[in-house]
Formats: structure tokens, C-alpha cells, sequence
């Protein structure tokens, strides 16, 4: 890990400004070793340091899963409603946090966020065709064949969807389907399904990559990604993951 300024380091870390992290550090309390650390701008290999006797975990990013209600806007801020930047917990923000892409203001369900820009950056990259599954609830069930159609690729006015995947879950008047999609074209699965006569009255999205909207996460929490969660993240050919099983 490459040395980092002091107060910097604490900043990030502790999540206090660098003004209290320089102040910390001229109280005596951060050490090299034995060493007391008396200069704020000294740069110091993270793993080296310690605060009252306790090293610090360093992170050099952080990743967020959400179970992102409806009624709220995937953004950083918004003068007049409000966002997801608005649900993250004290404890758990940092600057620099932000949604990887977007869910619908109308939508539920999995929402990453990190300050991680590189991997956002791949996650959401054409390129890579990461699949995103939901489960969407119709006004009715979808005109005969519609599976087939989402295999094909759904023609709608301006383009044609990449082929997509859809499995009844739960039949009925107003039957659940899930679906998998490699896109994030605006409003997609809601026209993906109104082409196929249907109106989505209810959408969530439990699966991004290989993360899986965890069934005990309720709607507005988040929590950190586990070690096995991030290893996932990083893997380089993203198109290649297994599918989700549920």
C-alpha cells in the first residue's frame, strides 16, 4: 500500500476533517511502532499506524449494497426530494460515495455504491454486459410467447434490447416474472413488458453481477459488501458469471 499523507489518512479513515486529524495527531496519540507522530503532513505506510493503541483497518475503498425503497432518487442530492445519498448511515459514509448507475425513482430493490470510480466505471461499461435480474409484477399477463421474444431481443422504437431472460415465478391475473437483462436503457424492462401488452405495476431489482439483494436487508438499510462480495466485483469478465438462481 502506498505511504499517504498523515492527516489524510486518519481523515479517510476515522471519517473526522483533516483539521481534527491534525489535531490528533499533535495530541500524541498516533504512533509508528513506538514512534510518536507529531507531523500532520509526514507520510506513513497505513498498515504502520496506530490511534490510541488500535491499528486502523485501512479501506482504500468502500462498497455499499442498498435495498433502495421507491419514492426515492438514485442521486447524490436533490433540492426538493430525496435521494439515496440520504439513507447511508453515519457510520458507513464516506466522501466520495456514489451509485453505480441508476434505479428508477418508481423502482426497488439492489443498489451498489462506492467511491471505487474505476470498477463503477466497468460495472456500468457496455462492454461488459453486466446482467441485472428483477422481479416484476404485471397488470396482466404478458401476450403468448413473450419469453421467446425476450430471448430474440424485444424490438422497441428506437433500438433492439440485447437478448434478455424471463421466467414466470407466479402465475395468476397478475402473475411475477423475473427477468434478466444486459442493458440499462432508460425505462427498459417496464417497455421490454409494455410491448408485450403489459403494464409493470411494481419493479425490483435483487440481483447486479454476482450480488444478491440479501433477503434480510430491508427496504432503506444498507450494509457493507463482505470480502467474498468485493472478490466477486473484481473479477475481470463480468459477462461470464454465473446466473442468478433466484
Amino acid at each position: 500500500m502506498a505511504q499517504m499523507r498523515l492527516d489524510k489518512l486518519l481523515s479517510l479513515q476515522l471519517k473526522i476533517s483533516r483539521k481534527q486529524a491534525a489535531a490528533l495527531v499533535r495530541g500524541g496519540t498516533v504512533r509508528a511502532g513506538e514512534r510518536i507522530l507529531r507531523d500532520p503532513a509526514e507520510h506513513m505506510e497505513p498498515a504502520e499506524v496506530t490511534v490510541s493503541g488500535r491499528a486502523l483497518r485501512y479501506q482504500p475503498f468502500y462498497y455499499l449494497l442498498m435495498n433502495k425503497p421507491t419514492g426515492v432518487l438514485t442521486a447524490a442530492r436533490d433540492r426538493r426530494q430525496p435521494v439515496v445519498m440520504d439513507l447511508v448511515p453515519k457510520d458507513l459514509y464516506r466522501r466520495g460515495l456514489q451509485p453505480v448507475g441508476r434505479l428508477d425513482k418508481d423502482t426497488s430493490g439492489l443498489l451498489l455504491l462506492t467511491d471505487d470510480g474505476a470498477l463503477a466505471h466497468r460495472l456500468l461499461s457496455p462492454q461488459h454486459h453486466v446482467w441485472k435480474t428483477y422481479q416484476a409484477r404485471l397488470s396482466c399477463p404478458p401476450r403468448s410467447g413473450a419469453a421467446e421474444r425476450f430471448a430474440e431481443g424485444v424490438v422497441l422504437p428506437e433500438f433492439t434490447c440485447l437478448p434478455a431472460e424471463l421466467r414466470l415465478l407466479e402465475g395468476g391475473s397478475c402473475p411475477l416474472y423475473e427477468v434478466r437483462v444486459r442493458e440499462g436503457k432508460f425505462h427498459q424492462v417496464r417497455r421490454m413488458f409494455a410491448a408485450q401488452g403489459s403494464t409493470v405495476t411494481a419493479l425490483c431489482r435483487t440481483g447486479f453481477g454476482p450480488l444478491v439483494l440479501p433477503d434480510e436487508l430491508r427496504p432503506s438499510d444498507c450494509r457493507a459488501l463482505t470480502p467474498a462480495e468485493e472478490t466477486a466485483l473484481r473479477q475481470d469478465k463480468m459477462d461470464n458469471l454465473p446466473k442468478n438462481d433466484g
